[in-house]
C-alpha cells in the first residue's frame, strides 16, 4: 500500500478542489455531500456519458453548481452550447470557456439538449417556457438517492438526507477494526434508524454493500470488520467504510469510536470519527522517534482521483518539502510512511499536510521496533481564522476562558505528555501554559511554555509535575492561554496528548481543541452546546464497553472556566446491547476535579454479564458540562485511550 514520495523542495502549492465542503459559520455543505455520495457518483458518471452523446448541450445552472459538478465529474468530451443562469449575479461567470448568459436567452441556444443542473424539481417548471423546442431534457433527478435512503423527502438538499461519514476499516494480519456508536437520533424524535453501508477495499473497489436496521432504541451500534468479513466471505482488506444513517433527527453527523484489536490481545488501540468534510490542510501529525515509524493512512473520499503532487508535507510553520508523486484512485486507501517521506524528521517535531480538500481527517499509526502500535488522527487546520485580540481582555468576565482538559494518569504507572499543536494557518505565536489539578480539584502545579513560535514543537511529561505531590493518584491538566507571555489567541487551542505505560512500553495518544467550560456568560458560541444555543451546561457522553477479556476505563473531568457548581451530579447508566437499562450509579465530581473509574468495578460482573457482548454506558449530568476520556486495558500491559463523544 505504500507509495513512493518526492523528497525535493516544493516550488508551487497544491491546487485544492474548487468546491466548498465546510464553513464554520454555516457548517457542512449539503451540495458537496449530495454530489459525492457513492450512489450519486455512479449516476453522475452515467449522466456525463449521456451528455457526450447528446451534444451540443446548453446548461441551465440556476444555483451555480456546475463548476462543483465538473470538479468531480469532468465534462471532457461534452460539446457545450452555452451556459445560462437565473441569478443576475452569476452573469459573466465562465464555465469551460462559455460566458454565462441570462436564462431568457435559452430559446436561441444552438443545442440538441438542455441540462437542468438542479436537484430542485421546480427549476424545470420555472424554465419550461424558455426551453428550445425539440431539445432533449436532462437533469439531476437521476443523481438523487433512492427514496428509501431519503430522510427528508420534502427537501432533498437537507442535511438529514446526508448524515454520512467515512471510517478506516481493516481486517487482516491478525488485526480487526470495530466501529461503535450510539443510536442517539431517537432522542431527537427519530422513529427508526438504519445504516446504508458500503465497504471499499484498498484499491477503492466496492467489496460489499448492505443495510442494517437499529430501530428506535437508544443503544450501542457495532460494526465489526471480523463479522463483516465472515458475513460476506471477504479476503483480507485495509480500506474504508462509508456509513449513511437513514432516518436521522437532530444531528446529521455520524460520530463513532473506532477500536483496533487483534487476535493477540496485546494489539489494542483506538481513535474516533473522521469528520465527514475534507479540509484544505491538516496538522498535528507527529514525527517518529528513533526506531519507530509513523504511517499516515490517506483515504480518498471522492469519486475522482487525487492527482499526482496534490498532497504535500512539511514541518509545522515551514514550507512543504515533499509531495506524493503518484495519483490516488477514487476511494483508494494508501499508507504513507513518514520515514520515506521525511527521513530526518524526529519526535517531537510535528508535520502539516496539504490535502486540497481531497480526503477527510486522516488517521496515522505509530509502530515501534517491537511491533507495538497505536493509532490517532491529524486535525483540521483552520484557514479562515484570525487572532482575536478581545480574548485576552475577557478574563475578568470569563476566567480562564478557553481551556483544553486532558488526563494525567497515575504518575507511577504512566507518562502523560502534552504537545501543543498550532491548528490555524494564521497562528504565528501560541502563548500557553499547562495547569495541573488533583482529582479533588486542587491546583497543584503548572508549566509555562512561554510564547511558542509556530515552528516550535515542545513536549512535556506533565506526570513529572504531579509525581511528588502528596496523595496525587491521578488528576488532569488544562492547557490555557498564558496572557503574561503573549496576547495572540484565536480560541482554537489544540494539543496532542500521548500516554505511555512505563512498564510495558505501550503507548496511546489523542488530540483535541479547547472550549469554554461551565460559565453562564457566552462569547462567540462558547460554551458550546450540542443542541440549541450556547451555553452548553449539561452532559451526555457515550462510553462503549469493550467485550471480555478487556477492561474498560473512563476518566471524567469537570473543567471550569470561571466558577460553577461545587460538585457535579453525574449519573452513569449501563445499557444492554438491546438498549435495556441494566444498572445506574451516581457520582459527584469536584469542580476542577475528576473521576477515574473502571466499568467492571463500578457495575460488577453480574450486571456486565446481563448486559451482553456490546453494552454501553451513558454519562448524564444536567448540572454541568463534563469532558471525558475512555480507554481499554489489555491483558499484558497494552491499552487504548481517546476522548469521548457527546450528543
Amino acid at each position: 500500500l505504500c507509495r513512493p514520495l518526492l523528497h525535493t523542495p516544493i516550488c508551487a502549492p497544491p491546487m485544492p478542489l474548487s468546491i466548498e465542503t465546510f464553513r464554520n459559520d454555516i457548517g457542512g455543505s449539503v451540495l458537496y455531500k449530495a454530489l459525492t455520495h457513492p450512489l450519486a457518483a455512479e449516476a453522475a458518471q452515467r449522466l456525463v456519458a449521456a451528455l457526450r452523446e447528446a451534444g451540443p448541450v446548453a446548461i441551465y445552472d440556476p444555483e451555480g453548481v456546475m463548476a462543483a459538478f465538473d470538479e468531480f465529474y469532468p465534462l471532457d468530451g461534452v460539446e457545450i452550447a452555452g451556459l445560462y443562469v437565473q441569478r443576475v449575479e452569476h452573469l459573466e461567470n465562465r464555465f469551460r470557456g462559455a460566458v454565462a448568459r441570462p436564462a431568457t436567452e435559452l430559446p436561441t441556444a444552438a443545442c440538441k439538449s438542455v441540462l437542468i443542473a438542479s436537484f430542485n424539481p421546480r427549476a424545470a417548471t420555472h424554465i419550461e417556457a424558455y426551453l428550445p423546442k425539440g431539445a432533449q431534457r436532462l437533469n439531476f433527478e437521476s443523481l438523487k438517492l433512492p427514496r428509501e435512503l431519503q430522510t427528508d423527502r420534502g427537501r432533498y438538499l437537507s442535511g438529514l438526507n446526508f448524515a454520512t461519514n467515512f471510517a478506516f476499516l481493516r481486517d487482516g494480519g491478525g488485526l480487526h477494526t470495530r466501529l461503535v456508536t450510539a443510536n442517539y437520533w431517537p432522542r431527537y424524535g427519530a422513529k427508526s434508524i438504519s445504516f446504508w453501508c458500503r465497504l471499499f477495499d484498498a484499491a477503492g473497489q466496492p467489496l460489499a454493500t448492505w443495510t442494517e436496521n437499529f430501530g428506535d432504541t437508544e443503544r450501542a451500534i457495532v460494526l465489526d470488520s471480523a463479522e463483516i468479513r465472515k458475513r460476506f466471505d471477504l479476503p483480507e482488506f485495509a480500506g474504508q467504510l462509508f456509513v449513511h444513517a437513514v432516518g436521522a433527527a437532530g444531528h446529521d453527523i455520524v460520530k463513532y469510536a473506532l477500536d483496533i484489536y487483534g487476535d493477540d490481545t496485546d494489539a489494542l488501540t483506538a481513535t474516533h470519527d473522521a469528520n465527514s468534510w475534507p479540509a484544505d490542510s491538516y496538522a498535528g501529525l507527529p514525527a517518529p522517534k528513533p526506531g519507530e515509524d509513523v504511517v499516515l493512512w490517506v483515504q480518498n473520499t471522492h469519486p475522482v482521483p487525487i492527482p499526482s503532487g496534490e498532497i504535500a508535507f512539511g514541518y509545522m510553520g515551514k514550507a512543504p518539502t515533499a509531495r506524493v508523486r503518484q495519483a490516488i484512485a477514487p476511494y483508494e486507501t494508501v499508507a504513507l510512511k513518514i520515514s520515506e517521506l521525511m527521513p530526518e524528521a524526529r519526535w517531537p517535531a510535528q508535520l502539516e499536510i496539504q490535502a486540497g480538500r481531497y480526503f477527510v481527517r486522516p488517521r496515522y499509526e505509530v509502530v515501534d521496533g517491537h511491533g507495538r502500535r497505536h493509532m490517532a488522527h491529524a486535525n483540521v487546520q483552520r484557514i479562515d481564522l484570525k487572532p482575536d485580540p478581545k480574548i485576552a481582555t475577557l478574563q475578568n468576565l470569563m476566567g480562564k476562558m478557553h481551556l483544553l482538559p486532558a488526563s494525567i494518569l497515575p504518575p507511577k504507572d504512566f507518562a502523560s505528555i502534552v504537545l501543543p499543536t498550532p491548528m490555524a494557518t494564521t497562528q504565528n505565536h501560541l502563548p500557553v501554559k499547562a495547569l495541573v489539578y488533583s482529582a479533588a480539584g486542587k491546583l497543584v502545579g503548572e508549566h509555562r511554555f512561554g510564547n511558542l513560535k509556530r515552528s516550535d514543537s515542545i513536549a512535556i511529561d506533565m506526570a513529572d509535575y504531579a509525581a511528588n505531590v502528596p496523595g496525587f493518584n491521578y488528576g488532569h491538566m488544562e492547557l490555557v492561554y498564558d496572557f503574561e507571555a503573549g496576547v495572540e489567541a484565536d480560541g482554537w487551542l489544540h494539543a496532542l496528548f500521548r500516554y505511555a505505560n512505563r512498564e510495558s512500553g505501550y503507548e496511546a495518544e489523542t488530540s483535541f481543541g479547547a472550549h469554554v467550560f461551565n460559565t453562564v456568560l457566552t462569547y462567540n458560541g462558547e460554551p458550546q452546546s450540542y443542541s440549541g444555543p450556547p451555553p452548553g451546561l449539561s452532559t451526555r457522553l457515550f462510553l462503549r464497553v469493550a467485550p471480555q477479556p478487556y477492561e474498560t476505563l473512563c476518566h471524567l473531568i469537570y473543567p471550569v472556566s470561571q466558577e460553577w457548581r461545587p460538585t457535579s451530579t453525574t449519573t452513569l447508566t449501563l445499557r444492554a446491547e438491546d438498549g435495556r437499562e441494566i444498572a445506574s450509579k451516581s457520582v459527584q465530581i469536584p469542580a476542577s476535579g475528576s473521576h477515574l473509574w473502571r466499568v467492571g468495578e463500578t457495575f460488577g460482573t453480574d450486571a456486565l454479564k446481563d448486559a451482553g457482548t456490546h453494552p454501553c454506558v451513558i454519562v448524564r449530568d444536567e448540572t454541568c458540562r463534563l469532558f471525558g476520556y475512555h480507554g481499554v486495558l489489555g491483558t499484558k500491559g497494552s491499552f487504548s485511550y481517546d476522548h469521548m463523544f457527546g450528543f
